[in-house]
């Protein structure tokens, strides 16, 4: 029983910070990147896009975007050319493990999907 219930605690949890990860991008990068469109910025499939082929392992990937979202730099930028487009993204108050948990969840969703999903999202 003590197994069964760890396992169900862990899947439980597995879901929740999935969940968290999917309010905290909605609720604060939608404002400016769009899933499929870029307008103010560059659509996050293309931000994904780039950062999975320079991060394709997941740990590299969270702790590379977490840092530079953090502390954004024209320098440590592997996006150039957007910098060029939209200008340098803000520097924005957001705690690291907030950052962290977005950037999983950029990194585990296919937003093509997501997409066809809810199609009505941004």
């Amino acid at each position: 029983m003590q197994k069964v219930f760890l396992a169900l605690f862990g899947f439980i949890s597995l879901h929740a910070a999935d969940e968290m990860g999917a309010l905290l991008f909605h609720g604060n990068c939608t404002t400016c990147h769009f899933e499929l469109q870029s307008k103010s910025a560059p659509a996050m499939i293309e931000v994904r896009k780039r950062y999975m082929q320079a991060f394709p392992i997941k740990k590299d990937f969270v702790k590379y975007l977490s840092e530079w979202v953090h502390n954004p730099s024209v320098q440590t930028s592997i996006m150039q050319d957007a910098i060029a487009k939209y200008e340098l993204m803000p520097q924005l108050s957001y705690e690291k493990e907030v950052l962290k948990d977005i950037a999983a969840y950029i990194y585990d969703t296919d937003f093509t999907q997501q997409h066809a999903l809810h199609p009505k999202s941004k």
